[in-house]
């Protein structure tokens, strides 16, 4: 399966930070973290994703390089989301799915309650 970079448009999207970035691992036996070409660590970040217009809500985890710096139920913009198309077999079970990467993150200001 070519790796061919997806563009998402985020603008009727709003993102949650749930889940704390940590260093994606390559190998969770030995705990070999991923790195990117330029020898960045790879951080993964569980976002909560809703559609504006439907309300409806995914969970998805994007992968950055670099620490995000981020909170857990801090809104978020990402900058330059994508989505792979990933296909793998293993012990003659075949998996699929779609991994997200993302340039950077800005944070969203929210408006106060009232």
């Amino acid at each position: 399966m070519r790796n061919i970079p997806i563009p998402i448009d985020t603008t009727k999207l709003t993102f949650v930070c749930v889940s704390a970035p940590r260093p994606r691992l390559v190998d969770k036996d030995t705990g070999e973290v991923k790195v990117d070409k330029q020898g960045q660590t790879v951080f993964q970040v569980g976002l909560s994703v809703s559609e504006n217009d439907s309300g409806r809500v995914e969970l998805i985890n994007v992968n950055i390089s670099g620490d995000p710096d981020l909170n857990v139920g801090q809104v978020v913009q990402p900058t330059g989301l994508v989505g792979f198309a990933w296909e793998q077999t293993r012990g003659g079970q075949t998996r699929w799915g779609i991994a997200y990467r993302t340039a950077s993150f800005s944070p969203v200001a929210v408006p106060a309650a009232a």
